[in-house]
């Protein structure tokens, strides 16, 4: 994959990476800015869904759980080693 950057974000990768910076190219600098991007992403989603929860909690949405959570964990794990 080819990138056309501005000279102000080129400079900016450059001087992030190579001697005396934790990333030896230019390249290992983006991908771990891409990696950061990405786990901010998936966080975000996260929190919304447990932003969501709360205000299902406040508005007294919610059905208490009568099952085995234990039971229920068991029987995932269970189905994703059967994939190995």
């Amino acid at each position: 994959m080819n990138l056309s950057l501005t000279d102000e974000l080129k400079k900016f990768i450059q001087k992030n990476s190579g001697d005396g910076t934790l990333f030896s190219t230019p390249s290992e600098f983006v991908r771990d800015a891409v990696r950061e991007r990405k786990d901010r992403m998936e966080a975000i989603v996260v929190r919304d869904g447990i932003l969501e929860g709360y205000q299902d909690i406040i508005e007294d949405r919610v059905v208490e759980y009568k099952g085995n959570i234990r039971k229920a964990v068991k029987a995932v794990k269970a189905l994703d080693q059967s994939d190995w």
